[in-house]
């Protein structure tokens, strides 16, 4: 078999490996789980979210070393190609300055009369609101837990739980993100959602903080990417 005919296989497999677990991933969580308790249910995704990013990268890799040896030109053209657009996709480490923001729940002995307790907590919108400052503000790569996020990640809460391509995260929750530190910092003070979590944070002790790094490492987006359109590239 030749290297070109090795290499197309292995990119079906990943392709095929990727497509399965798109759609076991969209089939969500179950509303009411037939057995276990919820931690042991939340072990269990984690493990099997894992375990299908520890396989695409191992394809990815071989799919990487069989390009390597060889000596087509057209295909080294081709690869250099497909690294360019896999940088614009997230797919490849990023380093430079950026900003660390920091989100937490109110310490639980924090009891205020007539105040409903979901206010005391960080959800869903509260992180959405801090990453599409960061966004608008000119970052270039982010990542919440050290998981590289993109245009199409999913950021779910179950229960006191953040759920992030399958895998569930606990508070405080970490956004980092490489960039402008003047345009992000900027757009984190200019927006009305942020600007609500900072007055509950001094107000009632939720966490917040943001703070302007020299240096972030924005490692390669590992999660599953769904494929909704594509244009053959001329």
């Amino acid at each position: 078999m030749t290297t070109w005919r090795l290499l197309a296989l292995y990119i079906s497999v990943v392709c095929g490996f990727v497509f399965v677990s798109a759609a076991v991933t969209s089939d969500g969580w179950d509303l009411r789980p037939s057995g276990g308790d919820v931690s042991t249910i939340l072990e269990d995704r984690t493990r099997s979210a894992q375990a299908r990013q520890t396989k695409v990268a191992g394809l990815e890799s071989e799919i990487e070393k069989l390009g390597a040896k060889s000596n087509s030109g057209t295909l080294n053209a081709e690869n250099k190609r497909i690294k360019k657009y896999r940088a614009a996709a997230g797919m490849t480490e990023l380093v430079g300055p950026g900003i660390r923001v920091a989100l937490d729940d109110a310490p639980r002995s924090v009891d205020v009369p007539g105040l409903d307790p979901n206010l005391l907590v960080v959800h869903q919108q509260d992180i959405q609101a801090v990453v599409n400052a960061l966004w608008q503000g000119g970052a270039e790569a982010i990542t919440l837990q050290g998981q590289r996020i993109n245009s199409t990640t999913g950021i779910k809460c179950v229960g006191n739980t953040v759920v992030l391509n399958g895998v569930p995260y606990s508070p405080p929750y970490v956004i980092e993100a490489v960039g402008s530190q003047y345009g992000m910092s900027t757009a984190l003070e200019n927006s009305p959602e942020v600007s609500i979590f900072r007055d509950y944070a001094t107000r009632y002790g939720l966490g917040y903080s943001s703070d302007v790094k020299r240096e972030i490492v924005i490692p390669a987006y590992e999660g599953v990417i769904a494929m909704s359109h594509a244009n053959v590239i001329e």
